[in-house]
């Protein structure tokens, strides 16, 4: 995430490794809605671009064939990036695999050349997917398996599903002949979900081949309405959420574990979890997230949920909107989601306890991962707040900054972060993306929004380059949730319409 300490592994969290770097993404899809027609056929270009490769469920099923799994420290990404390399090469468009200083780990950069001079646009796509539970998948998490008009593979959701769709669209035009106003450059980066060598590391070595004046990502979801099929609001995220990570330590009596003892430190710990573990950080509503809730209450054929938003965004109090918000998440069909943009949010991820089983061990640590809402509640207030509710309980709160960082400086990191404003929407970027959803989904509405995870996009908004992320298919609730989760999956249609919404963002930049 954006200026924070990486995410870690259990393998790397359990020798206490941190430092700054990648951030966790989100994304998702769903069956259903009215479908818009296909693009007509053209003429095709001299390129030998191959059928399959058009079909973005053929070019999804060959992404997803690669075991890009990233434990935390990079993963092996050299295979795929050399498939996806050929796809470029079969349609004239000028590709380069970057290696990084990990065997195998690499980047795929590819640059399809526009007629003028104008700032590139660019798309930022990761490879690295996160690891599987094979036990408790029903089917190969590498398989590529459509079942009842869903595919199911690691990576289909987050975000290889969206990659295919940004190239199979990027390659419609390419076969009819198309041409750009601008160079667009297609980043498919590695170490995204974890690792020290991903776009910031592209960026400190590489930085001329990814200069770009506007950058589109994963991000914005496109829901439906509570029938789960029909397009209800298609968002495009601005702003990332602001990651950090708490440990909460616990220490006690080591001793042989034939007996017990009062002071156990994995006890304390568990103690300590129990507190936090449904108090929930107060409800925030920013420019951003008040937007959003107004256009999804537009946007609802819900009556009782639109009441709900309605009496949120009205609310004059704290307590009024506490209530309110409650109601909110009750009556939504995206209840986790909704929850997660309203205010800071805390995960259990890592549990670090014992190494014996005839031992009780002397330390016992939690790692919490956190979220918060820029312009909302600032992650030192949050610290704090944790303090006071585990005041008490023999436990040590202790905020995760970068190798050598005070927690103070570490603080101050994070509300730079968080008082950075978000991507403007007065960009082409942004039009197109407008465009496309008005033409692709026409009955819901378009908004701008907060993800609630997070993206690669710092080297760019960092130097104020607008980045914005959206993940172009419907979702339902159960295929979100599936997101680094078991059986992740998306739809096919949702797959096939969301390639037409990405052929009409692109469009917009085409030569006539």
């Amino acid at each position: 995430m954006t200026d924070s300490p990486r995410p870690v592994s259990r393998r790397t969290f359990l020798h206490r490794t941190t430092g700054a770097g990648a951030a966790l993404i989100a994304g998702g899809v769903l069956a259903g809605g009215t479908a818009a027609a296909a693009p007509p056929a053209r003429r095709l270009a001299p390129a030998g671009i191959a059928p399959a490769d058009l079909d973005p469920l053929a070019l999804l099923k060959k992404m997803l064939a690669f075991d890009t799994q990233n434990f935390g420290e990079g993963g092996v990404t050299r295979p795929h990036a050399e498939m996806l390399k050929a796809v470029w090469d079969s349609a004239g468009v000028s590709s380069e695999i970057i290696p990084t200083p990990k065997k195998d780990n690499v980047h795929l950069i590819a640059r399809i050349k526009g007629t003028t001079s104008a700032a590139p646009l660019l798309l930022l796509g990761h490879s690295d997917v996160v690891p599987v539970e094979r036990a408790k998948w029903s089917v190969d998490p590498f398989g590529g398996v459509v079942r009842d008009g869903e595919i199911y593979g690691r990576g289909a959701l987050d975000m290889k599903g969206a990659n295919a769709a940004f190239v199979a669209g990027l390659l419609r035009h390419l076969n009819e002949g198309g041409r750009f106003d601008r160079d667009i450059i297609v980043l498919t980066d590695c170490d995204e979900e974890a690792g020290p060598h991903g776009s910031r590391w592209l960026a400190e070595h590489h930085w001329d081949k990814i200069d770009a004046g506007m950058v589109l990502t994963e991000g914005g979801w496109f829901l439906a309405q509570k029938d789960r099929t029909t397009p209800m609001l298609i968002t495009v995220t601005r702003q990332d959420k602001v990651y950090f990570n708490l440990d909460i330590v616990a220490d006690g009596t080591a001793t042989h574990s034939s007996k017990p003892n009062p002071d156990s430190a994995i006890a304390r710990l568990s103690r300590a979890v129990t507190a936090i573990d449904t108090w929930l950080a107060p409800v925030t509503l920013t420019p951003v997230t008040r937007e959003y809730f107004s256009a999804l209450a537009k946007a609802t054929d819900d009556a009782p949920f639109k009441r709900a938003l309605e009496l949120m965004l009205a609310a004059r109090s704290q307590p009024a909107r506490e209530r309110a918000a409650a109601l909110v998440v009750k009556r939504s069909s995206y209840p986790w989601l909704h929850r997660a943009l309203l205010r800071t949010t805390h995960a259990f991820v890592i549990e670090d306890a014992g190494y014996k089983e005839n031992v009780i061990p002397s330390t016992a640590t939690l790692r919490l991962n956190c979220r918060g809402v820029p312009g909302g509640q600032r992650p030192r207030d949050f610290l704090a707040g944790i303090r006071e509710r585990l005041e008490g309980r023999d436990v040590t709160v202790k905020l995760v900054g970068n190798a050598g960082e005070s927690e103070e400086d570490a603080l101050k990191r994070l509300d730079e972060t968080f008082s950075k404003p978000p991507s403007s929407i007065d960009s082409p970027l942004y039009t197109a993306i407008g465009d496309a959803a008005a033409k692709t989904y026409p009955g819901a509405v378009f908004a701008p929004a907060l993800f609630e995870a997070g993206t690669s996009l710092h080297p760019w908004t960092s130097k104020g380059i607008p980045g914005y992320g959206v993940y172009p298919y419907v979702l339902d609730n159960d295929q979100l949730i599936g997101m680094h989760g078991n059986d992740e999956r998306i739809a096919v249609a949702a797959l096939q319409q969301g390639t037409d919404f990405m052929y009409r963002l692109f469009d917009r930049f085409r030569v006539r």
